[in-house]
Order: structure tokens, then sequence, then C-alpha cells
């Protein structure tokens, strides 16, 4: 197959770039060096999805997949697992988790599949992870692990029974936050109890979030890509004026935000 052809095409480059006679850069990195790299590939990735350009995703695809191919061969030049090692591992784990489809066994739609992965998951790493929240990485991002965190607790039963207990719990919590900041913020307790209380109220957020089915963390990213086009149409609104922003009051600002937040 062209795709197991390009692999090992793959494979060879890297082993090259990391040879005697390959390149300085390539030779120096590490496991802990190339970190980075691989949380950034990951959101270029997530931002081709975004931008819905095949093209983009496909580099995007690509880079990353790089980064798999880089630590593979880290991980060969010690002896500890190749990539194959790396390719049979999925294979045999996505077989293993789908007895559905490779093992007939019966499961009730989506959902159903879900429930039978996590179960036949809880089975592997039983000894490893005693407790039902375990497995969720530290080194996620902070709303992403909320959500990981309380959909575990929800396939046990720890969760709301419908949309309502959820909505009151941020308007409870909203109200926490209120009443930590009017008591003042005088000390290093009272700044720990005023982070607490936020905290708080951005978990029950991202709560709230799975029971409408929204991603806490796609939601973010675009509201913040929107306040972005808007600011940058606030700063080409005064710079055709003549003005900087900083020559404006914050009511004159004001008004020009929110007449262009109308047009968008």
């Amino acid at each position: 197959m062209r795709s197991g052809e390009e692999l090992e095409r793959l494979e060879a480059i890297m082993r090259t770039l990391r040879g005697e006679q390959g390149c300085p850069w390539d030779r120096q990195q590490t496991h802990q060096t190339l970190r980075a790299s691989l949380l950034e590939e990951a959101y270029e990735v997530l931002e081709a999805i975004e931008e819905e350009s095949p093209d983009h995703l496909r580099e995007e695809l690509g880079d990353l997949l790089l980064q798999v191919v880089f630590h593979a061969q880290l991980a060969a030049e010690s002896d500890q697992f190749t990539l194959a090692d790396v390719l049979a591992d999925l294979n045999a784990k996505l077989i293993r988790r789908h007895p559905h489809v490779f093992a007939g066994q019966e499961v009730s739609g989506a959902e159903g599949v879900v429930v039978n992965w996590e179960q036949i998951k809880a089975a592997e790493k039983k000894e490893e992870r005693p407790s039902a929240l375990s497995g969720v990485p530290i080194t996620f991002p902070a709303l992403m692990r909320a959500e990981k965190v309380q959909a575990k607790a929800a396939r046990v039963g720890f969760d709301w029974p419908e949309v309502r207990g959820p909505l009151a719990k941020v308007q409870e919590e909203a109200e926490e936050l209120v009443a930590a900041w009017e008591a003042g913020v005088e000390s290093a307790e009272d700044r720990r109890q005023l982070e607490e209380e936020y905290g708080d109220l951005l978990f029950s957020l991202v709560n709230l979030a799975r029971f409408l089915k929204i991603r806490p963390e796609l939601a973010l990213l675009r509201s913040t890509e929107k306040f972005i086009r808007r600011f940058q149409r606030l700063e080409e609104k005064v710079a055709a004026q003549g003005a900087t922003l900083e020559s404006l009051t914050l009511a004159e600002m004001d008004a020009i935000w929110e007449e262009e937040k109308r047009k968008a």
C-alpha cells in the first residue's frame, strides 16, 4: 500500500536526520525538548479543522505525524520500542476495544460504544488506576481536563439528572464569587479564596457545557477569535478617523464596539 511505503520512507528520513551525518538540530532533540512542538502541532491541526481547509489540514496532520515518528525514533535508538511496536499496539487496542465490530458483540448505538469502550479500558487499567477519575493527564489544558474528569464521574452515576442542576450550580458559584470579592481581598488567604471561587465557577460552566453538548475549549477559542476580529475592526475604524485608541475615552471606544458588534 502507498501509505505503508510513504511511512517507511518517513522513518528512513528520520533515521538519516538523526544519524551522524544528519541535522544538528534534530540530533540534539529529546522526548523532553520535543514536548512543546508536539503540543503546538496538535493545536495547529485543530486550527486547520476550524478553517475547514483540506489542504491546510493535510499539511498539519503531516507535521503531527512527524512528531510521532520522531519520538518513536528516539525510543528505537535506546532499544525501548519502535514505530512498528507503536502501530502494532494501536492496531491491537482498536480491535480489542471494538468487539461490536470485530467480535460480534451487540451495542446500543454510539452511546453504547462509549460505555463499552470505557468498561474495556477500565478492565485493562484496573490495577494501575484504582479511581474512576484516574487516567486524565494533568498536562491537559485546564478546561479539557475538567471536562474529562466530569464525564468520568458521570459514567458512574455521579451527575445531575437534567440541565437545571448545572444551571443552578453556575448561578450559585457566581454568587459565591461576588460574595468573596465584596468581602475584600486584603490578604494572601483572601486572594486564595477568591481564586478558588473563580475556579469553582469555571468548573461549573464546564459541567453546564457538557449538558448542552458544547466543547468548552472550542467555545472559548471561538469567542476569543470573535473578540479579536471585532477589536481589529475597532482599530481600523479609529484609524480611519485619524485617531488612536489611546486618544479615545472608554465610552467612545465602547460606542464604536457596539456599532461593529451589530454588524456581525
